[in-house]
């Protein structure tokens, strides 16, 4: 028999010692059954709308039913462990849902991955609620999940006047950045939309003379949109006499002035420019954000928590923007919508959260009453100090009150 070493000898023992301390992980691994995913649906919610509320949505022009105020999407996701996942503002189209549930019912709960390379990344509302059950199963709110431990992040309004920019004064624009902030806001983002794309400049210095120096002003061309109203996509020459006019009154930055598929110009811009220039709403996979760093696009990525694909899909974008020293703001949405991006936001560690879309002269609280009907504490969203605190529920952090979800469903 040869003869053992020391060396040989230490390592042996080194090996049983730690095959004694992995025992109890492979005993408890044996004992934990997967979480499936038993049902998944889709419905409208339209809560009631006091006398008080009526007047607000008559006074910005929406109708009661409107979807910005009442109406709501809704994905729940059944765990066979007796939890439920919702997520509130549904991103797919209701015939989707067979697929849906053929992709997804049976299948292990946590496995993000693999759902995600079976489709999963098509419908982000799904994925919402996926992560919702996630984080009521371990007690904990989704942003620790992903990493997170800042628990209060800056908000900003994106406001949109009831009627065309051309009919809305500078000196207006100008008096609801003020009211926002005395409010405690910090910030406002206004659509750069006007047919003469310097008087959007000449608004922000408006605003500016209001607000003063520590307010942020953020403005958004979002590109492929005034095409709407007969508006061409800026040239390159148009959107560098912008960016310069409003570097003059310190705009916080300029969003998508030019194409979604022009890596180049929004680079060329950025290095002509210090106001950062932003974008990233409309992506659908990694791949795009992967060229605008490689570009050198954006100085400040915003993908969409629903049309990325979900949370995690969010969460790598953030990673990977971080690997080319580049900001992350998710772009944001409205009502009980918030939850998931305010989530990720929180995760990564982001300077603002944004709240669209909101119509002057209205707060966000007073535009969102409808929606908090489904909620057992109406405390959502809390604004301390100018920043939203972070939820104090497990998963989205939403308190949901499922017998309100019954009887406000709208039959399909």
């Amino acid at each position: 028999m040869s003869q053992i070493t020391r060396r040989k000898l230490l390592a042996l023992g080194g090996m049983a010692a730690s095959a004694a301390l992995l025992e109890p992980v492979r005993a408890l691994a044996e004992t934990v059954k997967p979480v499936r995913i038993r049902e998944i649906d889709s419905f409208k919610l339209n809560p009631p709308v006091s006398k008080d509320e009526l007047a607000l949505s008559e006074k910005i022009g929406w109708e009661p039913n409107d979807w910005h105020r009442s109406a709501l999407g809704v994905v729940k996701v059944v765990t066979d462990a007796g939890v439920t996942g919702y997520s509130f503002y549904a991103a797919f189209r209701p015939e989707a849902l067979p697929q849906i549930r053929q992709t997804l019912v049976g299948k292990d709960l946590f496995a993000i991955e693999q759902h995600l390379s079976q489709g999963l990344g098509q419908w982000g509302g799904v994925e919402h609620a996926i992560w919702d059950a996630i984080g009521k199963i371990a007690h904990q709110p989704v942003y620790k999940l992903l990493g997170g431990s800042k628990n209060s992040v800056k908000p900003y309004l994106t406001c949109v006047w009831k009627e065309p920019l051309t009919q809305v004064p500078y000196k207006d624009q100008a008096a609801a950045a003020l009211r926002y902030k005395n409010a405690g806001f910090k910030g406002m983002k206004v659509q750069a939309w006007r047919p003469n794309p310097t008087d959007d400049a000449d608004a922000c210095r408006e605003m500016r003379a209001a607000v003063g120096p520590d307010f942020a002003l953020m403005f958004d061309r979002t590109a492929h949109l005034p095409q709407s109203i007969g508006q061409k996509v800026w040239d390159y020459e148009t959107g560098l006499k912008v960016a310069r006019e409003l570097e003059k009154s310190n705009a916080a930055w300029l969003e998508e002035p030019f194409a979604r598929d022009d890596y180049d110009s929004p680079a060329r811009l950025a290095a002509a420019v210090d106001i950062p220039i932003t974008g990233g709403e409309a992506y659908t996979s990694l791949e795009p954000f992967r060229q605008c760093l490689l570009h050198k696009t954006y100085g400040i990525l915003q993908p969409d928590s629903n049309n990325a694909g979900g949370i995690f899909m969010c969460r790598k974008v953030a990673t990977l923007a971080q690997a080319f020293q580049v900001r992350c703001v998710l772009h944001g949405f409205m009502a009980l919508g918030v939850a998931a991006c305010l989530q990720v936001n929180l995760a990564i560690g982001s300077e603002w959260q944004e709240l669209a879309h909101i119509r002057p002269p209205l707060f966000p609280q007073e535009q969102w009453a409808p929606a908090l009907k489904v909620l057992k504490s109406k405390e959502v969203f809390v604004i301390r100090d100018g920043e939203i605190q972070a939820p104090e529920y497990p998963g989205l952090g939403l308190d949901i009150d499922e017998e309100a979800l019954v009887k406000y469903r709208v039959p399909s």
